[in-house]
């Protein structure tokens, strides 16, 4: 499973203290995942330089940003070769892709977590590109070496619904090819034998069409909106042809301004307004949820940490009663998928639908699942990236409770 650079189990100042206590191993494992997630991305290559706020053709500085974009300098080094099977079992090397971006990245094929968001983010990224998805390549390099298989890289790829996409390239090989492949890229991996995990960076290869790396990002970093990620994602690809100024890439572009303050702690929490997952047509706002402690939780039925949290979040949500709001914020899934899924769990808390990721943007969700808390004043108590237990939830939630309830 991915582990990336999420926001340190994080509560706000009236809950900081009490977490240590029932939920205290909650967040003792919290940190050792950050901390060795941190570890990993300061050995890469992308966060070991501070990103540049330059401006290339259609990416102003805050796209630079969000994709955490660093422009090589000349002159490009050339990218490592490699050689490895697809998911249709097919071999494949760099140099075939010669004269197309190639935007590289290494994905686990058992992750269902922040991968889960790399793949929407292709998804929408060759909708924005049209007809220039033709020369662009998304090619992905398995960082689980327990699982090398095609038939894995395949039943991920057709899960995340990358499986009729034709520039999307999941390639795989034996343990020993992978290994070296990941360090010819500098690419940070650890493994976990007991579990059969494992930890990898997030980043991006931006590979010319000379086959030179000409940037460098990251995915999941900002935690930014699908549709404004995948937009700068597929605009930093087309920068790399060499017909890119007749190229138009639909989609929005950030404005040119840099904020995160709508996810800190102890500030109002990010407004939101979503479509009702079971009737689209119907939309509940954060504003309707005043007035009590509000349990939010980001989720999509291919994330298996979420198929184990789920039933926890039905018997919290239970338990608490009706002094607490819940709400399920679905990121991935059609409206029928994720339906059948909440009904295999049984649930029956509010449940939304946030596809274009704007809400998860906002909150700047790192993986899934994650779950905020927000306090009966608006405000963002709780940010927990990962799964909870009823009862870390529960005792976390009472004690954002006002007294009396």
């Amino acid at each position: 499973m991915t582990k990336t650079p999420p926001p340190a189990v994080s509560p706000g100042r009236r809950s900081k203290s009490i977490l240590w206590g029932a939920a205290g191993m909650l967040v003792v494992v919290g940190i050792v995942c950050v901390l060795l997630a941190a570890s990993l991305i300061q050995h890469s290559p992308v966060a070991a330089t501070r990103p540049l706020a330059a401006v290339e053709p259609g990416i102003n500085t805050a796209s630079s940003l969000l994709l955490q974009l660093v422009p090589q300098s000349a002159p490009l080094s050339v990218a490592p070769a490699l050689s490895l099977t697809d998911q249709d079992g097919k071999h494949v090397t760099l140099s075939q892709f010669r004269g197309k971006t190639v935007v590289l990245s290494f994905n686990d094929d058992q992750c269902a977590d922040l991968c889960t968001l790399l793949a929407q983010d292709v998804v929408a990224a060759n909708q924005d590109l049209g007809a220039a998805a033709k020369d662009v390549v998304f090619l992905s390099v398995n960082a689980n070496p327990y699982y090398p298989s095609a038939t894995a890289v395949k039943q991920w790829t057709d899960a995340h619904g990358l499986g009729s996409a034709p520039n999307w390239i999941f390639v795989t090989g034996s343990p020993a090819q992978l290994a070296t492949t990941a360090t010819a890229y500098s690419e940070p991996i650890e493994l976990d034998p007991k579990t059969r995990t494992v930890a990898h960076g997030s980043d991006l290869f931006f590979i010319d069409p000379a086959g030179q790396i000409a940037a460098l990002g990251q995915f999941g970093t900002e935690s930014a909106s699908t549709a404004l990620f995948s937009h700068v994602m597929a605009q930093a690809a087309v920068n790399l042809l060499p017909n890119a100024s007749s190229i138009h890439v639909s989609g929005p572009s950030p404005a040119n301004t840099i904020s995160t303050a709508g996810a800190a702690l102890n500030a109002q929490a990010p407004a939101f307004n979503l479509p009702q997952l079971e009737q689209p047509k119907l939309t509940t706002s954060s504003a309707s949820l005043r007035g009590k402690v509000t349990v939010v939780n980001f989720w999509a039925s291919t994330c298996t940490a979420c198929v184990q949290e789920m039933p926890a979040m039905e018997q919290a949500y239970k338990d608490l009663g009706k002094g607490v709001n819940f709400v399920g914020i679905d990121v991935a899934d059609k409206s029928s998928t994720a339906t059948s899924f909440a009904a295999r769990f049984g649930i029956t808390y509010p449940l939304l639908s946030d596809v274009q990721g704007n809400a998860s943007g906002a909150y700047q969700v790192p993986g899934l699942p994650f779950t905020a808390v927000i306090g009966a004043d608006g405000t963002l108590q709780v940010r927990h990236p990962g799964a909870l237990t009823a009862e870390q939830l529960e005792y976390v939630v009472q004690s954002l409770m006002p007294e009396g309830n």
